[in-house]
């Protein structure tokens, strides 16, 4: 197991210097600078500008300039605020969009393997139709529609919620469930293809012809294994959701780091978009590893090394 964990943690420490290496090669193929778009400067303090922040230096030495402050978990300063660090723009943030995203996650799981299982268990009877119906309607209508929907519906004209910004925990309903929405419906269609087919398993046959407890059953044998593809994708949408949608956060207002990596891009902020770009690629890698990992909790049967129990 150790072993294991070691070499899928080298993968990842690579994977991660490839995204760094790649975004930042892209950065800087982009025409221009940061400073292009404020207008005519005289050319010494343009020029003065550019050596202030290093960008007169050749390419490979800010690369490895840059390789050197991330050892030292430093993303640099914003290039638009002298003040202000990537680093304060994380530290105020990501608990913010940690915040919204764990809400949203745990909307998204509880109720999407929730009506997977009624659709499973209740296969082509009403129950069943329900689901899929509002799976569908889930994974086709995106989240920034929703968004409006809810803000001019329930926070606008039924006045029940508030519409935007972020404060009380009644700030957080909105957004929360705008971005459930998709993943909830995308767990249920994929529980409910996962529990069909476990569910014409022989072993589940054995265990009804042993007499067993329909909850037991369901609880202890069907739901474990069904929910194994489930966690398969938990990693990549945990990390969706807890790095902070940036439409969803950008309509309602949030301080999140959705709304960081819009304001960066918009000011062409090198350092912003670098550091948000490798801070949300560190967290995606480390819930696929955990996500990995904890397949040995969830199955007994699968082990590090492929081989069956």
């Amino acid at each position: 197991m150790v072993r294991y964990t070691l070499q899928r943690l080298g993968w990842a420490l690579l994977t991660l210097w490839v995204v760094i290496t790649v975004t930042f090669t892209l950065m800087r193929l982009v025409p221009g600078d940061p400073f292009s778009s404020e207008g005519k400067m005289p050319p010494g303090v343009y020029e003065n500008i550019k050596a202030y922040y290093h960008l007169d230096r050749p390419v490979v030495v800010q690369y490895v300039e840059y390789l050197r402050a991330l050892l030292t978990f430093d993303f640099g300063p914003s290039l638009k605020s002298d003040s202000i660090t990537v680093n304060d723009y994380i530290r105020d943030g990501f608990p913010v969009s940690l915040h919204l995203g764990l809400q949203a996650l745990v909307i998204g799981v509880t109720f999407g393997i929730m009506f997977g299982v009624i659709a499973a268990l209740y296969h082509n009877r009403w129950p069943d139709y329900v689901s899929m119906i509002l799976a569908i309607i889930g994974m086709s209508i995106p989240n920034f529609i929703l968004a409006t929907v809810l803000i001019q519906y329930v926070a606008v004209e039924w006045g029940g919620l508030p519409p935007a910004t972020w404060g009380t925990w009644q700030h957080t309903i909105l957004p929360s469930v705008a971005l459930a929405l998709m993943p909830m419906a995308f767990i249920a269609r994929l529980m409910r293809s996962s529990m069909l087919e476990v569910l014409r398993q022989d072993y589940i046959k054995t265990a009804k012809a042993k007499g067993l407890a329909q909850t037991i059953i369901i609880m202890k044998h069907t739901i474990r294994n069904a929910i194994l593809p489930v966690v398969t994708m938990l990693g990549v949408i945990a990390a969706n959701l807890i790095t902070g949608s940036f439409v969803i956060e950008h309509i309602f207002g949030i301080p999140g780091m959705g709304e960081m990596f819009v304001k960066g891009i918009f000011n062409r902020d090198y350092p912003v978009i670098l550091g948000s770009t490798v801070f949300y690629s560190a967290i995606l890698i480390f819930l696929v590893l955990l996500v990995d990992l904890a397949y040995t909790w969830i199955d007994p049967r699968i082990t590090v090394t492929g081989e069956s129990k």
